[in-house]
Protein backbone atom coordinates (compact mmCIF):
# COMPACT_ATOMS: atom_id res chain seq x y z
CA UNK A 1 0.00 0.00 0.00
CA UNK A 2 1.46 3.11 -0.30
CA UNK A 3 0.30 6.28 0.88
CA UNK A 4 0.88 9.53 -1.04
CA UNK A 5 -0.09 13.34 0.46
CA UNK A 6 0.08 16.64 -0.87
CA UNK A 7 -1.17 20.21 -1.02
CA UNK A 8 -2.66 20.03 -4.65
CA UNK A 9 -1.57 22.40 -7.15
CA UNK A 10 0.01 24.25 -4.09
CA UNK A 11 3.43 22.27 -4.12
CA UNK A 12 2.54 19.02 -5.56
CA UNK A 13 4.45 17.44 -2.98
CA UNK A 14 4.92 13.81 -2.10
CA UNK A 15 5.30 13.53 1.84
CA UNK A 16 4.77 10.37 2.65
CA UNK A 17 5.55 6.26 1.27
CA UNK A 18 4.78 3.52 3.34
CA UNK A 19 4.77 -0.28 1.86
CA UNK A 20 3.70 -2.03 5.61
CA UNK A 21 3.84 -5.99 5.01
CA UNK A 22 2.07 -7.63 7.71
CA UNK A 23 2.19 -11.45 8.37
CA UNK A 24 3.86 -13.86 10.29
CA UNK A 25 7.73 -13.93 10.97
CA UNK A 26 9.61 -16.59 9.78
CA UNK A 27 9.14 -20.11 10.73
CA UNK A 28 12.57 -20.48 12.30
CA UNK A 29 12.18 -17.57 13.90
CA UNK A 30 8.88 -18.36 15.60
CA UNK A 31 10.40 -21.59 16.71
CA UNK A 32 13.47 -20.17 18.28
CA UNK A 33 11.26 -17.34 20.09
CA UNK A 34 8.74 -19.93 21.51
CA UNK A 35 11.64 -22.31 22.82
CA UNK A 36 13.45 -19.45 24.17
CA UNK A 37 10.01 -18.84 26.16
CA UNK A 38 9.28 -22.93 27.20
CA UNK A 39 13.09 -22.21 28.67
CA UNK A 40 12.45 -19.31 30.73
CA UNK A 41 9.16 -20.61 32.23
CA UNK A 42 10.58 -24.27 32.60
CA UNK A 43 13.94 -22.47 35.10
CA UNK A 44 12.04 -20.42 36.20
CA UNK A 45 9.30 -22.48 37.63
CA UNK A 46 10.53 -24.09 41.29
CA UNK A 47 9.05 -27.62 41.07
CA UNK A 48 10.52 -28.14 37.78
CA UNK A 49 14.20 -26.69 39.28
CA UNK A 50 13.13 -29.66 42.08
CA UNK A 51 13.12 -32.50 39.84
CA UNK A 52 15.68 -31.88 37.27
CA UNK A 53 18.31 -30.36 38.89
CA UNK A 54 17.95 -30.55 42.54
CA UNK A 55 17.07 -33.92 43.19
CA UNK A 56 19.43 -35.36 40.52
CA UNK A 57 22.45 -33.27 42.51
CA UNK A 58 22.02 -34.28 45.73
CA UNK A 59 21.29 -38.40 45.04
CA UNK A 60 24.81 -38.07 43.45
CA UNK A 61 26.41 -36.73 45.65
CA UNK A 62 24.64 -38.23 48.90
CA UNK A 63 24.77 -41.79 47.43
CA UNK A 64 28.91 -41.01 46.31
CA UNK A 65 29.33 -40.00 49.41
CA UNK A 66 27.67 -42.33 52.09
CA UNK A 67 27.91 -46.13 51.20
CA UNK A 68 23.95 -46.89 51.47
CA UNK A 69 23.72 -49.08 48.59
CA UNK A 70 26.35 -51.50 47.18
CA UNK A 71 27.29 -50.31 43.92
CA UNK A 72 29.81 -53.38 43.29
CA UNK A 73 33.55 -52.88 42.90
CA UNK A 74 35.10 -49.96 42.15
CA UNK A 75 34.11 -46.08 42.98
CA UNK A 76 30.38 -45.29 43.62
CA UNK A 77 30.41 -42.14 41.69
CA UNK A 78 31.44 -44.18 38.71
CA UNK A 79 28.23 -46.58 38.92
CA UNK A 80 26.28 -43.35 40.11
CA UNK A 81 26.88 -40.87 37.15
CA UNK A 82 25.89 -42.33 34.49
CA UNK A 83 22.49 -43.50 36.07
CA UNK A 84 22.00 -39.89 37.17
CA UNK A 85 22.50 -38.76 33.88
CA UNK A 86 19.83 -40.78 32.59
CA UNK A 87 17.28 -39.49 35.81
CA UNK A 88 17.94 -36.25 34.25
CA UNK A 89 17.05 -36.88 30.94
CA UNK A 90 13.98 -38.25 32.47
CA UNK A 91 13.05 -35.62 34.87
CA UNK A 92 12.99 -33.17 32.59
CA UNK A 93 11.80 -35.18 28.72
CA UNK A 94 9.47 -36.91 30.91
CA UNK A 95 8.53 -35.71 34.66
CA UNK A 96 8.77 -31.66 33.52
CA UNK A 97 7.59 -32.03 30.10
CA UNK A 98 4.46 -34.08 30.75
CA UNK A 99 3.60 -31.83 33.50
CA UNK A 100 3.86 -28.71 32.16
CA UNK A 101 2.03 -29.49 28.73
CA UNK A 102 -0.74 -31.24 30.71
CA UNK A 103 -1.42 -27.75 32.52
CA UNK A 104 -0.85 -25.36 29.36
CA UNK A 105 -3.73 -27.91 27.91
CA UNK A 106 -5.94 -27.66 31.07
CA UNK A 107 -6.18 -23.97 31.02
CA UNK A 108 -6.38 -23.54 27.18
CA UNK A 109 -2.53 -22.58 26.38
CA UNK A 110 -2.19 -25.46 23.83
CA UNK A 111 -5.00 -24.48 22.01
CA UNK A 112 -4.99 -20.63 21.52
CA UNK A 113 -1.01 -21.51 20.43
CA UNK A 114 -2.71 -23.78 17.57
CA UNK A 115 -4.34 -20.97 16.33
CA UNK A 116 -1.90 -18.89 16.50
CA UNK A 117 0.61 -18.75 12.80
CA UNK A 118 3.09 -20.96 14.77
CA UNK A 119 1.76 -24.83 13.22
CA UNK A 120 1.60 -27.69 15.84
CA UNK A 121 4.41 -29.32 15.40
CA UNK A 122 6.51 -25.76 15.39
CA UNK A 123 5.26 -26.15 19.02
CA UNK A 124 6.63 -29.46 19.67
CA UNK A 125 9.33 -28.78 17.96
CA UNK A 126 10.33 -25.78 19.91
CA UNK A 127 9.63 -27.24 23.34
CA UNK A 128 11.88 -30.40 22.13
CA UNK A 129 14.15 -27.87 21.77
CA UNK A 130 13.39 -26.49 24.70
CA UNK A 131 14.10 -29.82 26.77
CA UNK A 132 17.66 -30.55 25.10
CA UNK A 133 18.77 -26.85 26.49
CA UNK A 134 17.25 -28.02 29.38
CA UNK A 135 19.38 -31.62 29.37
CA UNK A 136 22.84 -29.63 28.40
CA UNK A 137 22.71 -27.70 31.40
CA UNK A 138 21.86 -30.56 33.46
CA UNK A 139 24.39 -32.79 32.10
CA UNK A 140 26.90 -29.74 32.39
CA UNK A 141 26.51 -29.39 35.72
CA UNK A 142 26.77 -32.86 37.10
CA UNK A 143 29.32 -33.59 35.28
CA UNK A 144 31.75 -30.74 36.83
CA UNK A 145 29.87 -32.31 40.20
CA UNK A 146 30.89 -36.03 39.75
CA UNK A 147 34.46 -34.82 38.34
CA UNK A 148 34.46 -32.99 41.71
CA UNK A 149 33.60 -36.15 43.16
CA UNK A 150 36.42 -38.11 41.29
CA UNK A 151 34.20 -39.48 38.33
CA UNK A 152 36.98 -41.47 35.69
CA UNK A 153 34.59 -41.85 32.81
CA UNK A 154 35.59 -43.85 29.72
CA UNK A 155 34.35 -44.89 26.29
CA UNK A 156 32.86 -43.36 23.32
CA UNK A 157 31.16 -40.13 23.56
CA UNK A 158 29.28 -40.94 20.17
CA UNK A 159 27.74 -43.79 21.96
CA UNK A 160 27.11 -41.31 24.74
CA UNK A 161 25.19 -38.75 22.56
CA UNK A 162 23.09 -41.26 20.81
CA UNK A 163 21.99 -42.83 23.90
CA UNK A 164 20.64 -39.49 25.51
CA UNK A 165 19.33 -38.36 21.99
CA UNK A 166 17.44 -41.77 21.75
CA UNK A 167 16.67 -41.68 25.52
CA UNK A 168 15.15 -38.13 25.07
CA UNK A 169 13.40 -39.02 22.03
CA UNK A 170 11.72 -41.90 24.31
CA UNK A 171 10.96 -40.08 27.55
CA UNK A 172 9.45 -37.08 25.19
CA UNK A 173 6.93 -39.25 23.74
CA UNK A 174 6.16 -40.33 26.86
CA UNK A 175 5.39 -37.50 28.35
CA UNK A 176 3.39 -35.89 25.86
CA UNK A 177 1.44 -38.95 25.62
CA UNK A 178 0.21 -38.62 28.98
CA UNK A 179 -0.05 -34.87 28.64
CA UNK A 180 -2.05 -35.00 25.87
CA UNK A 181 -4.34 -37.67 27.28
CA UNK A 182 -5.03 -37.29 30.82
CA UNK A 183 -6.04 -34.47 32.90
CA UNK A 184 -3.58 -32.03 34.49
CA UNK A 185 -4.42 -33.53 38.17
CA UNK A 186 -3.68 -36.89 36.50
CA UNK A 187 -0.93 -36.33 34.55
CA UNK A 188 0.91 -34.37 37.80
CA UNK A 189 0.12 -37.26 40.19
CA UNK A 190 1.05 -40.10 36.95
CA UNK A 191 4.35 -38.81 36.51
CA UNK A 192 5.58 -38.17 40.10
CA UNK A 193 4.86 -41.39 40.50
CA UNK A 194 6.36 -42.51 37.55
CA UNK A 195 9.37 -40.74 38.50
CA UNK A 196 9.57 -42.28 41.80
CA UNK A 197 9.05 -45.75 40.52
CA UNK A 198 11.77 -45.75 37.89
CA UNK A 199 14.06 -43.91 40.23
CA UNK A 200 13.79 -47.04 42.33
CA UNK A 201 13.16 -49.92 39.93
CA UNK A 202 15.34 -48.41 37.11
CA UNK A 203 18.84 -48.94 37.65
CA UNK A 204 19.96 -45.57 38.47
CA UNK A 205 20.66 -45.89 42.58
CA UNK A 206 19.81 -49.52 42.73
CA UNK A 207 21.94 -52.10 40.37
CA UNK A 208 18.96 -54.25 38.48
CA UNK A 209 21.22 -57.27 39.69
CA UNK A 210 19.89 -57.01 43.08
CA UNK A 211 16.67 -57.38 42.02
CA UNK A 212 15.32 -61.25 41.33
CA UNK A 213 15.90 -62.64 38.07
CA UNK A 214 12.56 -62.83 36.47
CA UNK A 215 12.34 -58.95 37.54
CA UNK A 216 15.47 -58.29 36.50
CA UNK A 217 14.08 -59.66 32.73
CA UNK A 218 11.24 -56.78 32.63
CA UNK A 219 12.98 -53.81 34.42
CA UNK A 220 15.82 -54.45 31.74
CA UNK A 221 13.51 -53.25 29.07
CA UNK A 222 12.67 -50.13 30.46
CA UNK A 223 13.90 -47.06 28.99
CA UNK A 224 15.32 -45.65 31.99
CA UNK A 225 16.86 -49.13 32.34
CA UNK A 226 18.14 -49.06 28.81
CA UNK A 227 19.60 -45.53 28.90
CA UNK A 228 21.18 -46.01 32.68
CA UNK A 229 22.80 -49.66 31.81
CA UNK A 230 23.78 -48.30 28.41
CA UNK A 231 25.49 -45.05 30.11
CA UNK A 232 27.48 -47.20 32.67
CA UNK A 233 28.20 -49.38 30.18
CA UNK A 234 30.41 -47.12 28.23
CA UNK A 235 31.00 -44.74 30.58
CA UNK A 236 31.98 -46.84 33.37
CA UNK A 237 33.08 -49.74 31.73
CA UNK A 238 34.54 -48.75 28.45
CA UNK A 239 32.21 -50.58 26.26
CA UNK A 240 31.93 -49.98 22.87
CA UNK A 241 28.54 -49.05 21.07
CA UNK A 242 25.39 -50.20 23.06
CA UNK A 243 23.33 -51.66 20.30
CA UNK A 244 21.24 -53.70 22.53
CA UNK A 245 20.24 -51.09 24.64
CA UNK A 246 20.28 -48.19 21.58
CA UNK A 247 17.40 -50.86 19.96
CA UNK A 248 15.19 -50.36 23.33
CA UNK A 249 15.56 -46.74 23.46
CA UNK A 250 14.77 -46.71 19.47
CA UNK A 251 11.48 -49.01 20.19
CA UNK A 252 10.23 -46.60 22.56
CA UNK A 253 11.04 -43.67 21.03
CA UNK A 254 8.82 -45.02 17.76
CA UNK A 255 6.43 -46.33 19.83
CA UNK A 256 5.99 -43.26 21.90
CA UNK A 257 5.84 -40.36 19.68
CA UNK A 258 3.82 -42.22 17.22
CA UNK A 259 1.01 -42.39 20.13
CA UNK A 260 1.20 -38.99 21.28
CA UNK A 261 1.15 -37.91 17.57
CA UNK A 262 -2.36 -40.01 17.26
CA UNK A 263 -4.08 -39.30 20.54
CA UNK A 264 -3.00 -36.05 21.72
CA UNK A 265 -6.00 -33.68 22.41
CA UNK A 266 -4.83 -30.40 21.99
CA UNK A 267 -7.96 -29.04 24.20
Amino acid sequence: MTLTTGTGADNGATTGAYAPRPGAAPLPRMIAAQAALETKMLLRNGEQLLLTVVIPTLLLVLFSAVDIVDTGAGEAVDFLTPGVLALAVMSTAFTGQAIATGFERRYGVLKRLAASPLPRWGLMTAKTASVLVTEVLQIVLLTVIAFALGWSPHGNPLAVLLLLVLGTAAFSGLGLLMAGTLKAEATLAAANLVFLLLLVGGGVIVPLDKFPSGAQDVLGLLPISALSDGLRDVLQHGAGMPWGDLGILAGWAVVALAAAGRFFRWE
